[in-house]
């Protein structure tokens, strides 16, 4: 007798047992969403996905100086004693780490940030335009192009006839779903908040390059993403082992084709596009860096277009010293 009430007590108490089991796995939270997810999506859904960032981003002597100067807001982030020797009329010169605290000063005027070739500056745009400067642009080749005493492109452009350079039609390794997103801490919990820190961040880390040889030598090494449109790369080629995630958005999760665990290596035509990527990789958490001088210094005498040319792209506009 004293067995069986032992038992049924047990056979009343089980299903409580497992009832109560269900409910708590049921009233588990779910996990908290990382910074990454809860940063990007944000960033998606207030028009600052990687295709919004590269809209009009970009803009050239000839524009500026079709217009009165004193119109733009000129920021110079090129070396001080560069800046003196010799800048667009009404220029200030600031870093590129401080370029958000000068930005502040450019009121209602557009920004245009100037470097020596176009591409440390196209993190600055990057930065500008994550933070609200909509109306941020590169100067186009930088102070190169404004005058030939500051030409720092005449002597990288290169034909390298590298192994490591698929020749055209090219060779693009098919995309690959990686499911794996990049981890990083962050003091703030909202999206807007964290996106800042991430900015700051990239800033001051500075410009993130690489030299086409280290590439080369092994490409292997490293994600490379040929920014390039598929008839671009049957036409030049492309760096061997090279992937080509393009377009590249949050919205449709193009992350998930990018190596997290590998330096992620981007090129372009000439490094100024790239800059901005990397920049944009960055604040996202990859180990980022841009191909410098894109392919101009890699196939110049093959290229048709998007190249360099002191003849035609030095302006010889008038500049100020001081």
């Amino acid at each position: 007798m004293k067995k069986f009430l032992k038992y049924a007590v047990l056979l009343m108490i089980l299903p409580v047992f497992f009832l109560s089991s269900c409910e708590d796995e049921g009233d588990d939270p779910p996990p908290a969403p990382s910074n990454f997810e809860t940063m990007t999506e944000y960033m998606a859904t207030n028009g600052l996905d990687l295709d919004d960032i590269l809209t009009d981003w970009i803009t050239t002597a000839e524009a500026i100086n079709a217009k009165n100067v004193d119109e733009y807001y000129i920021i110079d982030i090129r070396k001080s004693e560069d800046f003196a020797n010799g800048r667009i009329p009404g220029a200030v010169n600031t870093t590129l780490g401080n370029v958000l605290t000068e930005a502040q000063n450019a009121g209602t005027k557009p920004i245009i940030v100037v470097c020596y070739t176009g591409q440390s500056a196209g993190h600055a745009v990057c930065a500008l335009r994550l933070s609200g400067y909509t109306n941020a642009k590169v100067l186009k080749w930088g102070m190169s192009s404004w005058h030939e005493d500051f030409d720092s492109w005449s002597d990288k452009v290169n034909t390298e006839n590298s192994p490591n350079w698929e020749a055209a039609p090219g060779d693009i390794v098919d995309n690959i779903t990686y499911n794996e997103v990049p981890e990083f801490s962050a003091t703030s919990t909202t999206g807007e908040g964290i996106l800042a820190e991430r900015v700051e961040y990239m800033l001051s880390n500075g410009f993130k390059g690489i030299e086409n040889g280290n590439v080369l030598n092994d490409p292997t090494q490293y994600f490379i993403n040929n920014y390039w449109d598929e008839g671009d790369v049957t036409q030049y080629g492309n760096i061997k082992s090279a992937f080509r995630v393009k377009p590249w958005t949050l919205e449709n999760k193009n992350y998930n084709n990018i190596d997290v665990s590998e330096q992620v290596v981007t090129y372009c035509w000439t490094g100024q596009t790239s800059s901005m990527i990397t920049a944009y990789f960055t604040v996202l958490g990859y180990d980022a860096v841009s191909l410098k001088f894109g392919v101009n210094s890699i196939i110049y005498d093959n290229l048709t277009g998007h190249k360099w040319n002191k003849d035609t792209q030095c302006m010889n506009y008038p500049y100020e010293t001081k």
